[in-house]
């Protein structure tokens, strides 16, 4: 079977390779090129902290033991060109201000009944685990599993292997969708005619449009979120350590300004500091206000960030789902296009399984869960909202072919 994969982001890379390692054909193709977008403006997350009992949060746990395996497997046996995936199991940790130490421990017991792993840190472990956080923190939770990527180089990694197998890469094209009596069965480009059996929509923030490309509704919309990177120094961030409000910002559906704080190291010796989410459609105007909040927030976390030097700041955009679960499966009306799209920020960390439920889904593969909450036709999709095509926001979109979520 002939499968053609639109974007070469995070999700596309990890479509990409399941699909390849299952048999298939497969053919990328980006307009910008790998990790072009939002795969090289994030954070690199794979998190089980943040999720609340549910489907997602599922899918965080299957994804977070996947992400071992693929990154001990990908890391161990490299091929021409393939970078390493800088996997690190550093844990997380969330901690709590006073007033919120009640709220975050129920949380985290929550938690527990589905098998994620949390332990309670009182005082004096919270100073042993992260001896430069703010002594105004009254409680701190554990999370042993929370891990991260180096986004870009991970997606690189996958899509390396991919091609090494066989995958065919496509950059600087921009796609426009073919269907035929109903049915998706390539893609035009300014190249010419792709023709392929099934069609992946992977365009992360833009998959909405690239839903449209094809006749078809799928209400992704852009939710822009921006980080500050400091310089080097030596390490004093131990572990990926935000407050618990960036639980509550990630579930929220406010179009609004929203900030919290992730303060985390890398291997280089940079810190990243986020994070904001606002539906702006795809502007990049207003910067400095999200900007200020985070880096306010931070210094109060971490205080020794006050003197510390910014190196940059970035920001890209998410792919948000009304009801905050990615669409993963066939398409609702169109045979043969199916999509891969809407995680918002959590893509990186969910990238591996959501390669394995689209193998399962266009090769009949066996699934890594039950995939029925993810499937694109569910009614929060289906542009219910009278927004018009796709619940698209529209202010300054891209054109159609963008890479996948982050």
């Amino acid at each position: 079977m002939r499968v053609v994969v639109i974007g070469a982001g995070a999700i596309g890379a990890a479509c990409a390779l399941a699909l390849t390692e299952a048999g298939a054909e497969v053919i990328v193709i980006d307009r910008s090129g790998v990790a072009g977008e939002t795969s090289s403006r994030c954070e690199g997350n794979i998190l089980v902290s943040d999720k609340e009992p549910g489907p997602e949060a599922d899918l965080a746990i299957e994804a977070n033991r996947a992400w071992r395996a693929l990154a001990a497997r990908l890391d161990a046996d490299r091929v021409p060109g393939q970078p390493a995936t800088e996997f690190e199991a550093k844990g997380g940790i969330v901690v709590a201000f006073p007033g919120g130490a009640d709220a975050l421990r129920s949380f985290a017991v929550s938690q527990h009944g589905i098998g994620i792993r949390a332990e309670a840190l009182e005082e004096v472990a919270v100073r042993a685990a992260e001896p430069h956080l703010s002594p105004e923190i009254a409680l701190g939770v554990h999370y042993p599993d929370d891990a991260q990527v180096q986004p870009s180089l991970a997606t690189q990694a996958m899509l390396a292997r991919a091609v090494h197998l066989g995958a065919r890469l496509i950059v600087e094209e921009v796609v426009a969708g073919v269907v035929v009596a109903g049915r998706a069965t390539g893609v035009r480009t300014a190249g010419g005619l792709v023709e392929a059996d099934a069609v992946v929509d992977c365009a992360g923030p833009w998959a909405g449009e690239t839903a449209a490309l094809f006749g078809s509704v799928l209400d992704i919309r852009p939710r822009r979120g921006t980080i500050l990177v400091t310089a080097a120094m030596p390490q004093r961030v131990f572990h990926k350590v935000y407050d618990a409000d960036y639980v509550s910002a990630v579930g929220s559906g406010d179009a609004a300004l929203q900030t919290s704080t992730v303060v985390e190291s890398t291997p280089s010796g940079t810190v990243l500091i986020g994070s904001s989410r606002e539906r702006v459609g795809f502007s990049g105007d207003g910067l400095l206000a999200p900007l200020s909040e985070i880096a306010a927030k931070a210094t109060r976390l971490f205080p020794f960030l006050r003197d510390t030097m910014l190196l940059r700041t970035y920001y890209g955009f998410r792919p948000y789902a009304p009801d905050h679960l990615p669409a993963i499966g066939a398409d609702a009306t169109i045979a043969g296009l199916f999509h891969a799209a809407g995680h918002e920020g959590a893509g990186i960390g969910l990238a591996p399984t959501t390669g394995a439920l689209i193998a399962h889904a266009v090769l009949g593969t066996p699934a890594p869960l039950d995939p029925t909450p993810f499937l694109p036709s569910r009614a929060s999709l289906q542009g219910s909202d009278g927004r018009g095509q796709g619940g698209v926001e529209r202010r300054s979109t891209g054109a159609p072919g963008k890479e996948a979520a982050a």
